[in-house]
């Protein structure tokens, strides 16, 4: 296969369709429940809904949306210290476009920009770093936001920096892992799973071999996918075909993108600015352990929590989320976005309660986007 179209191919998605209803009945033979699939990225749970493989797939498998927006995950606070330091004079802030209509406590970065903050949308932090070189009398700071798959990118960019002195340059750091979360979720004994579709883009990055302890110590398979149906239809049929045979293993549908053991130069890159923080909130798992990346003390002068004094202690934790938002819930797969009593009516995407409704990896937001008043209204 060599273009998109032909992992998009109706025949071959019909055989893989069968294929998958033949396994899911000798399963169910065995058993009262759905096969529970969790999709940890948020970009699967978009690919389910728009090709429609959640009504496609037997009713013997049942898709379950993960933690695998970073957008979503970040707890509301930390939105307060983005609008923060924007807010401050002489600051441009950057960000991803995703992060703009987050609601925080105060306000989102959009309407901090409509007061007047200077927030500019970026599509990655080398065009802040170039915002920073053109404006020297300028603090330029990069909102550091996303899973291992955009992590590298923001630890070369801090090299650059580094290497030109361009000091006007700074990251807000709120990167985040994938593995540990997983843990947290198989350590919950009312998560109850068999098996998860691991993330393409972030094991093209870290490789397959971090999820080990998932078959390991859990006993529960996890294949790594690609993001078009077939991908995703024949992810679900290899986890069957484990969960059939009673094996529990790390396979790798996603070869053509993803090597066994990563990517060497990205994670060299990782390895030499981040360092991990003893623990880090997530927005519906609380507090996990060594979860989430800072700045390494080398490079603190790139750190836009050391440059403006906002340290991630118990000042910057634990507030409340928006009264009636469930989005911690969806995100640990305990609640679907229809669920939620607010979802098409407290919360849309013009008027949003919590990120899920308005990043584009938000689960809420795939509901809406490929199914609308449609699904509001069930």
């Amino acid at each position: 296969m060599k273009f998109a179209s032909e992992f998009r191919d109706p025949a071959a998605a019909r055989a893989l369709l069968s294929a998958v209803a033949a396994k899911a009945e000798a399963i169910g033979a065995s058993r009262a429940n759905p096969v529970r699939i969790m999709e940890i990225c948020g970009g699967h749970t978009h690919s389910i809904f728009r090709y429609g493989l959640d009504k496609l797939i037997h009713e013997g498998v049942e898709f379950i949306h993960g933690p695998g927006c970073p957008v979503c995950v970040l707890p509301m606070a930390r939105v307060d210290e983005c609008v923060e330091i924007a807010e401050r004079p002489g600051v441009i802030f950057t960000t991803f476009g995703d992060a703009m209509r987050v609601p925080g406590h105060r306000k989102s970065l959009m309407q901090a920009k409509a007061d007047g903050a200077d927030i500019r949308m970026v599509y990655s932090p080398l065009d802040a770093l170039e915002l920073a070189r053109r404006n020297p009398d300028r603090q330029v700071v990069f909102f550091g936001l996303g899973f291992e798959t955009t992590t590298p990118s923001t630890a070369l960019s801090i090299q650059q920096a580094a290497r030109e002195g361009v000091t006007n340059f700074s990251v807000f750091c709120n990167h985040i892992t994938v593995p540990e979360p997983i843990r947290a979720l198989l350590d919950d004994p009312d998560m109850l799973l068999d098996g998860f579709i691991g993330p393409g883009h972030v094991s093209m990055v870290i490789g397959i071999r971090p999820y080990d302890f998932i078959a390991r110590d859990y006993g529960k398979p996890i294949v790594v996918a690609g993001f078009e149906p077939t991908d995703l239809l024949q992810s679900a049929l290899m986890l069957l075909t484990q969960i059939a045979e009673g094996r529990a293993q790390v396979e790798n549908q996603y070869a053509r993108v993803v090597p066994e053991h990563g990517n060497p130069v990205s994670l060299a890159a990782i390895a030499d600015v981040y360092e991990r923080r003893p623990s880090f909130e997530w927005r519906g798992l609380g507090e996990i352990d060594a979860s989430g990346l800072r700045i390494r003390a080398r490079y603190a002068a790139f750190d836009a929590e050391e440059k403006f004094g906002i340290g991630y202690g118990a000042a910057s934790r634990n507030h409340p989320e928006t009264p009636g938002c469930a989005c911690g819930q969806v995100m640990t797969g305990k609640l679907r976005p229809t669920g939620c009593p607010q979802f098409g009516t407290g919360c849309t995407p013009d008027k949003p309660l919590g990120a899920l409704m308005v990043s584009s990896e938000g689960a809420c937001a795939a509901y809406w986007q490929y199914a609308g008043a449609r699904v509001a209204a069930q």
